[in-house]
């Protein structure tokens, strides 16, 4: 029970470093978002990379 509050202490810890520091970028808040969004519905996450990686083959096809 102790290992789990000194862990949940140190997340905390790392958490408030990381709000008070200046150099937060909003891409690393969308990567964040995409990463949480792709645990909670990974089939979507899926269909909607498969989505953007056929649009892209079609426009990009070098003919």
């Amino acid at each position: 029970m102790e290992a789990q509050h000194s862990q949940a202490q140190a997340k905390a810890k790392a958490v408030a470093a990381r709000l008070n520091d200046p150099q937060i970028s909003p891409v690393d808040d969308i990567v964040n978002y995409a990463r949480a969004y792709a645990r909670e519905k990974p089939e979507m996450a899926a269909l909607w990379c498969f989505g953007v990686g056929f649009v892209l083959g079609w426009k990009l096809k070098p003919w």
